[in-house]
């Protein structure tokens, strides 16, 4: 008993161990949380603003900074709390939750950066309320959301073959996909497409029909896959997304037209 008595002592000691040693290491993590939201407390958007990664402030202005945190109530914020907080070399994760002046109790995950100026929040993501659709790592945009992701993306792709520049598509992307393609390179992905001859905004008029659930991985990227049914030609396309900044932006696409 005295043998079994020790072991256990010298497993909480450890458990404890661990526990300091990964809130010793997430200290900058949490200090970098708290004043942005001191900052957003105060209304000083412009410091507020710092405090996010370049990647974030890329797709992000100010204003529509200001008007997020205005309209999901994080604007009134009084105290935060992190209940869980993990990190993997220069990639963070802080979960917890914000109470309002109000009293209220907004949840909440930061997902932090580190550079050479410090941790830097990557994206800031604050889940829906009422019934939502669940999946392992994450959650699931509505089905109303992924239409408007899709409708969106290939809005913003059939403009650029109309343009027979994928300017306006490299606008539209992530900053990751951006960082990896140039106009150039997209161009000459998709290039095939600007002597196809069809014009692929009437898809606006039309509703995109999923062949299978929507699926988030491990490391949080979103997939989907569906097709428009239109005639003479209809439309098969494949999309993944990442979560950057305040929402998805599209990291692939895959587009048949036949």
């Amino acid at each position: 008993m005295k043998t079994l008595g020790k072991v256990l002592l010298g497993l909480v000691a450890v458990i404890a161990l661990a526990i300091a040693a990964v809130f010793f290491f997430t200290a900058d993590m949490t200090r970098t949380a708290d004043e942005f939201f001191r900052a957003v407390r105060s209304q000083d958007i412009d410091s507020a603003y710092a405090h996010l990664s370049a990647d974030f402030r890329a797709g992000v202005s100010p204003l529509e900074l200001q008007a997020f945190l205005q309209d999901s109530g994080l604007d009134s914020f009084r105290e935060a709390s992190w209940g869980s907080r993990s990190f993997n070399g220069n990639r963070g994760n802080l979960v917890g939750s914000i109470t309002t002046d109000a009293g209220g109790v907004i949840p909440i995950t930061l997902n932090m950066v580190k550079g050479d100026s410090g941790w830097k929040i990557y994206s800031i993501e604050k889940p829906a309320s009422g019934i939502q659709q669940e999946a392992p790592g994450g959650q699931l945009p509505s089905e109303q959301e992924l239409v408007v992701l899709v409708a969106d993306t290939l809005q913003a792709f059939a403009e650029s073959v109309n343009q027979r520049s994928m300017a306006h598509f490299h606008g539209h992307v992530s900053n990751l996909l951006q960082q990896q393609y140039s106009v150039e390179q997209l161009d000459e992905a998709y290039g095939s497409f600007y002597d196809l001859g069809a014009d692929l905004t009437v898809l606006r008029n039309h509703s995109p029909q999923f062949d299978a659930a929507p699926e988030l991985d491990e490391q949080g990227v979103l997939r989907i896959k569906g097709r428009y049914a239109t005639r003479p030609l209809g439309v098969q396309f494949e999309q993944s997304y990442i979560y950057e900044g305040l929402g998805w932006k599209l990291l692939g696409l895959n587009i048949q037209v036949k």
